[in-house]
């Protein structure tokens, strides 16, 4: 049987560390701060990021691997196994996708490269269910169209501490942004298997967390409700450096779905930070493998 190594990028949440206890090859995304290459989790700390991301000069920029660089990842890899199984963020927040999947083409077969629309807990929430596949005696090209089949069975809610990012990244007009600053509204935004959109305004997070918890309860008792019926969706909590508030926001949610297990508690990726800035919470529930 042909030896399967599990490919993902930094934009699932996991750590090198964390990739490389569970036997899981994590690429770091690159970021461009005042014109200086950086890679997450290599040169670059959640912390770090954070800090060159409020200062008020600083230009910070999401970017993309190299084909160069992705090519030279593989190659690696492939000395030590005999295909690979790529799993990168959403197809509709980045290039990457697209890069990886015509790159994939040079290597005759041995690299499979998964497009199912995911990103942070969702996408991460992947990588564990094809890890637990592949033990299962299952292909690269069977894990795949499973991955593929079911990458709409997830949701993200999250709620945006302040417009000053979506204002820089053209996602909201300055009028609306200083608007939503005065008035101190809370963007809430989802995140349903494609791109960043708009979902509901709160005046307060307390607000927002509550239109987070009814989405989410919304979607476990409709579009999910089989799902949850079988045991096969869990909830995640993510954020943008709001360690305490995620910390709280993940105990309301245990509570308010005692029966449904809760997964993580991770920093959200550094690229949908970059995007949204500091303060923000997440939630999200996502099919996971029995």
């Amino acid at each position: 049987m042909a030896k399967t190594a599990i490919v993902t990028d930094s934009n699932s949440g996991i750590t090198q560390q964390e990739g490389k206890e569970a036997g899981i090859f994590v690429l770091p995304m690159p970021f461009l701060i005042d014109g200086t290459p950086y890679l997450e989790d290599i040169n670059l700390t959640q912390s770090e990021f954070y800090k060159h991301l409020e200062q008020k000069d600083t230009s910070v920029s999401t970017s993309q691997p190299s084909i160069g660089d992705l090519s030279d990842f593989w190659n690696d890899i492939l000395k030590t196994h005999d295909e690979i199984l790529h799993i990168p963020m959403s197809s509709g927040l980045s290039q990457s996708c697209a890069t990886a999947t015509a790159l994939a083409k040079d290597f005759g077969g041995k690299v499979y490269v998964v497009n199912n629309q995911r990103i942070s807990i969702t996408q991460k929430e992947s990588v564990f269910d094809a890890k637990k596949l592949l033990e299962r005696g299952k292909s690269a090209s069977e894990i795949k169209d499973y991955l593929e089949a079911t990458k709409l069975d997830s949701s993200i809610y999250i709620a945006v501490d302040t417009m000053k990012y979506l204002k820089k990244g053209g996602r909201v007009t300055p009028a609306a942004a200083a608007i939503g600053s005065i008035l101190k509204i809370k963007p809430v935004l989802q995140i349903q298997g494609d791109k960043l959109d708009k979902f509901a305004l709160a005046r307060s997070l307390p607000k927002a967390k509550e239109i987070m918890k009814e989405a989410i309860r919304k979607d476990l008792n409709t579009r999910f409700k089989t799902l949850v019926e079988e045991g096969e969706m869990t909830i995640s909590v993510a954020h943008t450096d709001n360690y305490g508030e995620a910390d709280t926001f993940a105990a309301e949610l245990k509570e308010m779905f005692p029966d449904i297990p809760f997964r993580f508690s991770d920093p959200l990726s550094l690229s949908v930070a970059c995007h949204i800035g500091p303060g923000a919470l997440a939630v999200g529930c996502t099919r996971i493998l029995k």
